[in-house]
């Protein structure tokens, strides 16, 4: 109910900023986020005989084949997709409504702590002579690095917070699990952060193949591992 209420309020945004095509872009994978939600966590006052027939079909087809964990993986791909491109219209298309001041905030205040505590690793432990300027670190070699709301993390955060509470599992481990990934991912950030300081300073031509295509999606090498641990150790399927 919560997906279907959610599927409305973003199909009233888009359609007062006519944006058509994202309807149907949105539409799909909220409809299909619902049926995951029904079919792992069912509601014996709204749950059919159909619906639930099928389900048992389709765990007997998973387990006659050994097929769970790659349905996991399937749905772990699923529904890291469906968060990124409906984050990416929310912010590009509704302009985070309605919660834009608190964003706007938010990307600030994870911004600017990201640069001081990434600013005291890069200067204290690891030696380095850089000035800085606002959020942006100038290196002895002329070259910064800003630490704007991308660099934040708090798309990151929320994609796993997301995540989590979507997937199976009990609610009292999610209760320590998600704020303990979140702290995770933000480490992650920090390292990432570290790692550019490193390569732009020592190997200034690869810093934007670092950028783009080890060190963003590092993020999300974390985000499965982490989620691998919650399935196999913290909330096997014999839990639910």
């Amino acid at each position: 109910m919560l997906l279907l209420l959610a599927s409305l309020v973003v199909f009233v945004i888009i359609s007062k900023r006519n944006q058509i095509p994202l309807i149907l872009l949105i539409s799909f994978p909220v409809i299909l986020l619902n049926a995951i939600i029904y079919y792992f966590y069912p509601c014996k006052l709204t749950h059919t005989t159909m619906l639930k027939n099928f389900r048992e079909q389709i765990n007997a087809f998973i387990d006659k084949y050994k097929l769970r964990s790659l349905s996991d993986v399937a749905l772990f791909g699923l529904i890291t997709i469906v968060i990124h491109f409906a984050w990416r219209s929310w912010a590009a298309d509704a302009l985070y409504w309605p919660i834009k001041p608190f964003m706007d905030w938010a990307y600030e205040f994870m911004a600017h702590q990201v640069f001081v505590q990434s600013h005291w690793f890069d200067v204290h432990i690891l030696g380095m002579d850089i000035t800085t300027i606002d959020n942006t670190m100038y290196f002895s070699n002329k070259g910064y690095i800003s630490i704007t709301a991308g660099c934040s993390g708090l798309k990151q955060f929320s994609q796993f917070a997301i995540l989590m509470m979507l997937f199976r599992g009990p609610w009292k481990k999610k209760l320590w699990f998600i704020p303990l990934g979140v702290f995770i991912v933000h480490l992650t950030n920090l390292f990432r952060i570290t790692g550019l300081s490193v390569v732009l300073l020592w190997q200034p031509d690869y810093w934007q193949f670092s950028h783009d295509y080890l060190f963003r999606p590092f993020f999300y090498v974390v985000i499965f591992f982490m989620w691998i641990w919650w399935v196999e150790k913290i909330a096997p399927l014999k839990e639910n």
